[in-house]
């Protein structure tokens, strides 16, 4: 079981919500195996809001339900980090990189925490700490 504070993407999040979702089963495994409250930011909710809104019209109000419930917690505000932000961006302009990967990227700075939980394979690029690599549960 891993600790509290695993850094959380949307994909898993999405997947493990929409049960039609091809990647539900690994996404239901990679959540048990993770003790809440797991560390995410507002642009990943604001993502899988999004993303559920076209898999059921409950879906954004499920993704919601789980950060009230306590599964995941707002880790990190964009207002207390534009200029880190802003430099991971910028820094990772020439990859497919979101607010929400660059958010993750600060949250892991300034957690020290290297675990996620992500599809996305940027994050095997992706670097936090001067030069870190994350650890991906996925």
């Amino acid at each position: 079981m891993n600790r509290p504070g695993v850094l959380m993407d949307t994909g898993p999040l999405v997947a493990f919500l929409s049960k039609d979702d091809r990647e539900h089963d690994r996404a239901k495994r990679l959540f048990a195996i993770c003790e809440p409250p797991l560390r995410t930011c507002e642009s990943v909710i604001a993502e899988a809001c999004f993303l559920m809104r076209h898999v059921d019209e409950n879906g954004p109000a499920e993704v919601v339900a789980l950060g009230r419930k306590g599964f995941y917690a707002i880790s990190i505000s964009l207002e207390d980090h534009w200029s880190d932000i802003e430099a991971l961006l910028k820094k990772y302009k020439n990859r497919p990189i979101s607010l929400a990967d660059a958010c993750l990227i600060r949250c892991a700075d300034v957690y020290d925490e290297p675990r996620i939980l992500t599809f996305d394979s940027d994050f095997a690029i992706y670097r936090w700490g001067r030069n870190r690599a994350f650890r991906s549960l996925g």
